[in-house]
This record gives structure tokens, C-alpha cells and sequence, in this order.
């Protein structure tokens, strides 16, 4: 990875239902490249990540009435979109909310031009999924999560080099 390391906090956001959310992306130049990923994107300022959290949460989702709780999970990735490569050190906060209805009116530009939906997701659907999914073992870390809760310390995910 080269240059300054993107500092990120990502939500594993779920419904009643046990549904998670996923927002659906693209380059900006070509929807044909797409992927669905987490909520969630840098910091601001001096803000912590449970701050970066929240706040990305309701800008990309409109969801604002959530339990936020642990993170679950962190990784490193490096990835090309929109003409540059994004170096990240990820969290991923599980949180939970009965809010499904989704209102997301606070999208950056760049994202205005990137996301194209958002979507509820039951595990079965993630796991016989056959489209990109970020992080790439999604299905199978949702599914152990609700099989076993928490973990007690963030499991620390394999860099994703892309």
C-alpha cells in the first residue's frame, strides 16, 4: 500500500430479522463494476470511529435509531476507484436497529455517483450471492456471527489487496 492509510469505521447493521444491510456500488465511470459492501467510510476531523459511525450510517442510509455495539471485525485493504487507490484500516461496528426503512439524503457527490441502492440481506441470500460482496468472506462471517454472538476481541480479517 503506498501514501497515507485511510482511517475507516464500517457498520455491520442488523434488522429484527437478522438482515443485514449493504449498500450497492460501482465506479463511478462504469456501472458495470459493481459490488455491495457495508456502510461506513473515514473520519472526520477528530472524531472516534463509534462517531464515524454513526455519522456515515445516517448520511448513506438514513437509519439514525441504532444499538450501536462492539467491533467485530478490522482489516487492512487497498483498492482502485475513481482514478486513485484507497489504502484503509477498516472497523466494523455490529449495530442493530428496527428501523429498516432506508433515506439516503446525505450521500457525497462521489457517492451520488458511485452508490446505485441499498438492499436488506438474509445470510442464505449473502452466502449463495454470486456478486461481489465486500469484505469478501461476508456470508461467512455473518453466518458465524449469528451463529456465535460477539467475538470477544475483533477477529483481525487477511488484508484484501485489490
Amino acid at each position: 500500500m503506498t501514501g497515507a492509510t485511510r482511517r475507516v469505521a464500517r457498520v455491520v447493521l442488523l434488522d429484527p430479522d437478522d438482515r443485514v444491510l449493504l449498500l450497492h456500488g460501482h465506479e463511478p465511470g462504469d456501472p458495470r463494476d459493481s459490488w455491495w459492501f457495508t456502510p461506513g467510510g473515514g473520519l472526520e476531523g477528530d472524531e472516534t470511529r463509534q462517531e464515524a459511525a454513526r455519522r456515515e450510517l445516517a448520511e448513506e442510509t438514513g437509519i439514525t435509531d441504532v444499538e450501536l455495539g462492539p467491533v467485530i471485525w478490522k482489516r487492512i485493504c487497498s483498492f482502485p476507484f475513481d482514478g486513485r487507490r484507497w489504502d484503509q484500516d477498516e472497523w466494523y461496528f455490529l449495530a442493530r436497529t428496527a428501523q429498516t426503512a432506508t433515506d439516503p439524503r446525505g450521500l457525497t457527490e462521489l457517492e451520488l455517483r458511485s452508490v446505485s441502492g441499498l438492499r436488506w440481506w438474509t445470510s442464505a441470500e449473502l452466502l449463495a450471492a454470486r456478486e461481489t460482496v465486500y469484505p469478501t468472506r461476508l456470508a461467512e462471517l455473518l453466518r458465524t456471527l449469528l451463529d456465535e454472538g460477539s467475538p470477544r476481541d475483533p477477529l483481525v480479517l487477511a488484508p484484501e489487496i485489490v
